[in-house]
């Protein structure tokens, strides 16, 4: 698996790019990809990425499922690694 960087020519001021995950090992992900995944620069200049996700809620308040979960219950430990994993190749695209 790696990820893949699209940098579109327009978009919010803080979007950085978008990220896909393309799936390379055998078997039954293998040539594909999953998208949603963004970069954006924060207010003091840290990266951070978003999942993709579905916001549900009623009324004013608003939540969002993230869609790619822990499988064995919340663990949001799992969740901030591949976030890590992703900035961290996204700033190694930028270096070389």
């Amino acid at each position: 698996m790696h990820v893949q960087f699209v940098h579109k020519a327009t978009g919010p001021e803080r979007l950085l790019c978008e990220a896909e995950m393309l799936f390379d090992d055998q078997g039954p992900l293998e040539g594909m990809k999953l998208v949603g995944f963004s970069l954006w620069r924060g207010a003091n200049g840290e990266v951070f990425v978003t999942f993709p996700s579905r916001a549900f809620g009623a009324g004013s308040e608003r939540k969002f499922f993230d869609f790619l979960r822990s499988a064995n219950g919340p663990n949001p430990e799992l969740a901030r690694r591949v976030k890590s994993w992703i900035i961290e190749q996204y700033q190694e695209s930028q270096t070389a």
